[in-house]
């Protein structure tokens, strides 16, 4: 398995303060133990290993554990999770600021935080510059058939099919820890000579699957399939997608048609995010597919629905149904 340091740059880090913040709590979960045990020695962990949280150590617990050298081995490893909870002590918070500034030797303090939504203190933007720091956004929507398929090729040596990635994202959504679970059921489900996993298996392992896919409706759009995008609205709206997502992610599917429309798959690739890159093939033959002018009048009818949409009381699947009927219409005219 890739290790987890490899993607955020700290593969050749040794010692010193880590601090990762964000939302996503499991890559920031996978990259603490992957540098607990980048550091720690398994034959001295007892003497060299302190787990701690912030609400329950106090600044001088926090100072004595830090100044504490390594027993028998190259590096103590000290591990604070809930930074957020030391950030109220201004002693606790200068603490941490010097031991980043100026860290001990033999020390490989790991800093976990969620920092406070709205929070302007100075303190976790000083924090972050002075020591080695990483943040883990959370992944959109779009990022996870990319994010189950590299999971799948690095964790278990495995192809996981687009169709596959795209329904397990439908299903689970982004809950990075719950996907992971689920990837490991379809890799001890398959044969061990099979090496892709495809929409057969993902539906054979149990999982429950939504019957109309977001993604593979954008798709049938974007292949001018407008009569089944039709029958496929209803089933949308019934499984709580809403209008205004809908036109969200139909207008950024329109103008990635756009660009291969105007210069190619390739410029599409280098413009689309790492783990949304794969999405330059599939989108290729939509791109050539539609004129210019008919995307730009697409689009228009997009910015349309969405005014009516949160200015009128117009139901926002009637409107997108009256976008698809236009588009529809235009196609067979032309």
């Amino acid at each position: 398995m890739t290790n987890p340091l490899d993607e955020i740059g700290l593969s050749k880090a040794r010692g010193g303060v880590f601090y990762l913040h964000g939302e996503d709590e499991f890559r920031k979960d996978e990259a603490v133990r992957a540098l607990v045990d980048a550091h720690l020695d398994p034959a001295t962990s007892d003497f060299n290993f302190d787990p701690l949280r912030g609400g329950d150590v106090d600044g001088e617990q926090l100072a004595s554990v830090i100044a504490t050298p390594p027993m028998m081995a190259e590096w103590r490893v000290v591990v604070v999770r809930d930074v957020e909870a030391l950030a109220s002590s201004p002693k606790t918070r200068q603490i941490l600021l010097d031991a980043a500034g100026s860290p001990p030797s033999g020390l490989a303090l790991i800093l976990s935080c969620s920092v406070p939504q709205g929070s302007r203190a100075k303190f976790y933007k000083e924090l972050a510059k002075a020591a080695q720091s990483v943040e883990f956004a959370p992944v959109s929507a779009a990022d996870v058939p990319g994010w189950l398929m590299a999971r799948a090729r690095d964790a278990y040596g495995l192809d996981l099919d687009v169709d596959a990635a795209q329904a397990l994202g439908a299903a689970i959504g982004a809950n990075l820890g719950v996907l992971t679970m689920e990837l490991k059921k379809l890799a001890d489900f398959i044969q061990t000579e099979t090496r892709t996993i495809t929409l057969a298996d993902v539906e054979a392992a149990g999982t429950s699957l939504p019957v109309q896919d977001r993604w593979r409706w954008f798709d049938l759009v974007g292949e001018g399939r407008f009569e089944q995008a039709l029958e496929g609205l209803d089933v949308l709206f019934a499984q709580g997608e809403s209008g205004v997502g809908l036109i969200i992610g139909l207008t950024t599917h329109l103008l990635r048609l756009g660009i291969v429309a105007e210069s190619g798959t390739s410029a599409l690739e280098e413009s689309l995010p790492p783990h949304q890159k794969w999405l330059a093939r599939r989108l290729g033959g939509q791109g050539r597919s539609w004129r210019p002018i008919e995307l730009d009048a697409a689009l228009e009818g997009l910015l349309r629905a969405d005014r009516l949409a949160k200015s009128t009381p117009v139901g926002d699947r009637h409107l997108l149904e009256e976008w698809l009927l236009t588009l529809m219409a235009r196609r067979q005219a032309a």
